[in-house]
């Protein structure tokens, strides 16, 4: 874990490489204040297809580390497509396994918040409530705020970084909320008197 303020687990709803969500996580990432860091979920490909009878002894180690990371994380943000009308399978089958067991779950009281992206016109809109909807169910802490990125594959050059300011400026705030949800405070900023005493260091 970073010695920064505060953590924030990425997780992207999507499988595929080159995934548009998983860039939007790494553009949140790339854009948050210092005290913010960012540590990036990508085994939802390992995670088996939630069962009882892997729960207890048999609950295999993709879950246990899931579960870890969630329960390290101070809030979680998830970046979700949208398919038929829903989030991705995979992405549902990973909050079932970080509810469980009964009563347990790690997303109790966590700070989280769900965004989304889509090439079509309404950026993954029912995903990101879906998302919610399950999030709320685990206890969760939600953000009141939402993020639908439409025609997505206009958002970002063909290096992969992000141009639109409008979403950028969403997102930064969204970001901001999320660590505001948190309850940790971001650290002071310098004094004057500090400010100038670093820049003489820099300039000797």
């Amino acid at each position: 874990m970073s010695s920064s303020a505060l953590t924030v687990l990425a997780i992207p709803g999507s499988l595929r490489r080159g995934s548009f969500n998983a860039m939007l996580l790494r553009a949140a990432d790339a854009r948050s204040p210092e005290h913010v860091a960012f540590e990036h979920y990508e085994g939802l490909g390992d995670l088996p297809h939630f069962s009882e009878d892997l729960e207890g002894a048999l609950t295999p180690a993709s879950v246990l580390e899931l579960r870890d990371r969630l329960r390290a994380a101070d809030a979680v943000l998830i970046s979700t497509p949208e398919y038929n009308g829903a989030m991705p399978g995979s992405l549902k089958n990973a909050l079932d396994w970080a509810s469980r067991p009964p009563g347990e779950s790690v997303f109790k009281e966590k700070p989280s918040a769900a965004i989304g992206a889509s090439p079509g016109r309404y950026g993954a809109q029912r995903s990101q409530e879906a998302v919610r909807r399950v999030l709320g169910a685990m206890g969760a802490e939600i953000l009141d705020e939402e993020l639908p990125v439409p025609r997505v594959h206009e958002k970002f050059d063909t290096e992969g970084v992000l141009v639109d300011e409008d979403v950028a400026a969403q997102l930064d705030g969204l970001v901001s909320s999320l660590a505001e949800l948190t309850g940790i405070p971001a650290p002071p900023l310098p004094s004057s008197a500090e400010y100038s005493l670093e820049c003489q260091r820099m300039l000797a």
